[in-house]
């Protein structure tokens, strides 16, 4: 009996044209090229040109780029999942905003709020609709705008250097040929909820937002980065070690690894932790920061572009992110 499996048919990606550097925020706030590049690995970042500009904005041209790659028209796809910590607006979904932008009237839209772990819960969504014969072109979204919500004061620089905007997209659909999804795991602690979220608004407050929450900086995100760290260097590993174990592939057999692009230092220390040759490792955080939901998509879309990603490759991906959440995931391409 052959066996249904979710191939990845096209990746698009769509970033705004303004480009942040460090130098630029050096002139916001007491920081510099040198402090960022050595925490961080960050060297630019892009922000959204002007307002009125949400993640539904920047997924548009992403979806149409997937759909191109793929070979399909937008008019195919019959499922989108919408990965995002930004939606446009708290209600309704920004997949809903999407689906009405592309005419698609009627197509099922899922927003799923896991932050940097959002595009691997997604996937392992479109994968259980794919595999049940639910849904034959599934759009999974990541798409973010983080530029509007920093604090770009000496207060928030330590979050406000680390993000960036923007969007990818990828059209999923079922084969019979020994390639796609193998695997997906997924996690979450809300023991570590506090350690990274944006306190304000919130629905238990009344009214959600006051002039102290916005005196007080609750309005904006707040990170304990060193348990950060401490979590996802510890959990990422431990996940992809598992998600091979059940599989029975070895680290050697892995052709790439695509990472959420959080920090260059995570990444590093997660590779030297496995033995992962740098080689194998997609970064790409210089250029555009971290994109949250869209990172792994968006790095997964320049391995592609940079001929690093190829036909039958088999890779590996790792996420962290806010809840805590994590995962991993096993593909061939």
């Amino acid at each position: 009996m052959t066996r249904t499996r979710t191939a990845i048919l096209g990746v698009g990606q769509y970033v705004p044209s303004r480009v942040v550097t460090n130098d630029d925020l050096a002139q916001m706030f007491d920081t510099s090229d040198e402090w960022i590049r050595q925490r961080t690995g960050i060297e630019e970042r892009r922000f959204i040109e002007h307002a009125g500009i949400g993640p539904s904005d920047l997924a548009i041209p992403a979806v149409q780029e997937a759909c191109q790659k793929a070979n399909i028209e937008v008019q195919d796809i019959d499922a989108i999942i919408f990965a995002t910590l930004s939606p446009d607006h708290d209600f309704p979904g920004s997949g809903c905003f999407l689906g009405h932008k592309l005419d698609l009237p009627g197509v099922p839209a899922l927003d799923i709020r896991n932050q940097c772990s959002g595009y691997l819960y997604g996937l392992q969504i479109a994968d259980a609709w794919i595999r049940c014969g639910m849904y034959q072109r599934v759009c999974l979204v990541g798409a973010e705008v983080h530029s509007t919500a920093l604090d770009f004061t000496d207060e928030g620089r330590d979050i406000a250097v680390l993000f960036g905007d923007g969007a990818a997209a990828t059209i999923l659909a079922p084969t019979e040929e020994d390639k796609g999804v193998i695997d997906v795991e997924v996690h979450a602690d809300g023991v570590g909820a506090k350690e990274l979220w944006m306190e304000a608004p919130a629905s238990g407050s009344i009214p959600r937002i006051t002039t102290e929450m916005i005196n007080n900086r609750s309005v904006f995100p707040s990170m304990n980065g060193k348990m950060v760290f401490r979590w996802a260097t510890s959990k990422m590993p431990e996940c992809a070690l598992s998600v091979l174990e059940r599989n029975g592939v070895s680290l050697h057999d892995i052709d790439l690894v695509v990472p959420h692009q959080a920090n260059i230092r995570i990444n590093e220390f997660i590779s030297e932790k496995l033995g992962i040759p740098p080689e194998k490792v997609v970064q790409n955080i210089a250029k555009y920061g971290n994109t949250t939901a869209a990172s792994i998509p968006m790095a997964l879309y320049a391995a592609i572009e940079q001929d690093r990603a190829k036909e039958g490759d088999l890779v590996l991906f790792m996420g962290f992110g806010a809840g805590f959440t994590w995962g991993a995931a096993l593909v061939r391409l």
